[in-house]
């Protein structure tokens, strides 16, 4: 055994690159070196310095580019087409890599399984890391089971609208929260073709932990939980957009559990009359709130315009910003969330309640487990037009604040959650274990560790 070298995949999108550098940054503190792959277009809107460059080489972490095969001016919010584009692309590139790096194990996210059928070739271990939570990651490896069971037809549609669980000691799951719900036929079909693919990789690992969700590991002895990741090292390294660090000396001014945080994540989208609805609704409050309104994510300017009614004055608006030192902070009062896994793990480790507004894919899940497993948020309902109105924001946020049970059960699963990042803790020996077993640089199938 000696020490490993990793080479780490990420999807080219913001939710799967910043966990996965975050593990980067965790593996490398134990010793081990990574060669992190950008593409050449998320590595220039990262915009990654040559002082932060020089400072990740230093901790035995240093950045490849490879080209996604598109045209500067192509839309890179085509997700179908960036991974196209992406398979037609890299894999001829990545044997080279790989061979001068001397890897010893491909680590990749969802939809770069294709890197892990290349080292296979070369007889180099390969593991996933699922930046989503282990239920959304067991529910699309039993998609072969909901289809042979009638659960869900060849196009991933339910046949029929159901609770149902995919293990017997799994929470109850709403057959319309499935994580592919409202994709395309192309794009179900790729997840299921993507989750055979990962089948190559020997570890599933998880940002979770076995406290979060224990049922979802039964699914498959593939998955490994080794969260919550807890590097702050690498917040600013991998962002999209420059973070407002203004907010933090903001909320230092603020009164201690009275700021409303609200932040829907890297992708998720607010119709106008929303966005507005939302504005109004951040008034009616009358607490200090902290709103994060991202800049538009393509180029046709599409930024939601404020109501002209709308004041503000107890506000601050920022275009990004450090989330996790903000939910950590002690004048938080709640979390108005997508419930993206990663904001979802953030809010948890703060101890923060959370307000749930899932958009698409897996956030509908993690609403369940916030409100239904854990007890630690309430959802928001629409009214008769399909809107959350500025009446049921703020009465569900007044509800919220007001409510010390729900405060209470956030602090609790916060202490459980972080223990298991600790020495000694579950998620620390999982990992331990892993990085042994990445040490081993052979494709032998031997496990030197089993559950």
């Amino acid at each position: 055994m000696g020490t490993p070298h990793i080479l780490a995949i990420p999807c080219p999108i913001q939710g799967h690159i910043n966990p996965l550098m975050q593990l980067s940054h965790v593996l490398a503190k134990h010793g081990c070196k990574i060669t992190f792959v950008h593409t050449e277009f998320t590595y220039k809107r990262a915009n990654i310095a040559s002082t932060e460059q020089h400072n990740l080489e230093e901790s035995h972490i240093k950045f490849m580019m490879l080209p996604d095969g598109l045209d500067p001016e192509d839309d890179r919010s085509d997700f179908l087409k960036v991974s196209a584009s992406i398979r037609s692309t890299m894999p001829d590139r990545l044997p080279k890599l790989i061979e001068d790096s001397e890897i010893t194990c491909v680590l990749v996210t969802i939809s770069m399984g294709w890197a892990l059928e290349v080292a296979h070739k070369l007889g180099i271990r390969g593991a996933l890391f699922c930046p989503a939570s282990a239920t959304s990651l067991a529910s699309l490896t039993s998609i072969p089971t909901l289809i042979h069971d009638g659960i869900i037809d060849s196009q991933g549609r339910a046949t029929k609208n159901q609770e149902i669980k995919l293990s017997p000691n799994m929470p109850l799951m709403d057959t319309e929260d499935f994580p592919w719900n409202g994709f395309s036929k192309l794009m179900f079909d790729r997840l299921a073709q993507e989750m055979q693919t990962l089948e190559l990789g020997e570890w599933w690992l998880c940002n979770t932990t076995n406290d979060l969700e224990p049922g979802a590991f039964s699914i498959s002895p593939k998955i490994l939980p080794i969260g919550p990741l807890m590097s702050n090292e690498s917040n600013n390294i991998s962002s999209f957009w420059q973070e407002d660090t203004t907010c933090l000396q903001w909320l230092d001014q603020q009164p201690p559990q009275s700021v409303v945080y609200v932040a829907f994540g890297s992708l998720a989208t607010i119709e106008q009359n929303q966005f507005q609805e939302l504005a109004l609704a951040l008034d009616l409050l009358n607490k200090p709130f902290l709103w994060v309104v991202r800049p538009s994510n393509d180029n046709k300017g599409n930024n939601n315009a404020y109501p002209h009614d709308f004041v503000g004055s107890k506000g601050k608006i920022v275009a990004w910003a450090p989330q996790k030192k903000i939910l950590n902070h002690p004048s938080i009062a709640c979390f108005i969330s997508h419930c993206g896994w990663n904001s979802t793990l953030d809010g948890v480790c703060g101890g923060v309640p959370f307000l749930c507004w899932p958009f698409f894919g897996d956030q509908k899940i993690n609403k369940s487990y916030i409100c239904d497993v854990w007890k630690v948020g309430f959802g928001l309902d629409k009214d008769e037009n399909g809107l959350i109105s500025r009446g049921e924001i703020r009465k569900k946020v007044e509800k919220l604040v007001g409510d010390k049970e729900v405060k209470s059960r956030s602090l609790k699963l916060k202490e459980t959650t972080i223990y298991n990042a600790l020495d000694g803790g579950h998620s620390s020996k999982n990992l331990d274990m892993f990085i042994k077993w990445a040490s081993n640089n052979s494709l032998d199938n031997t496990l030197l560790f089993s559950f």
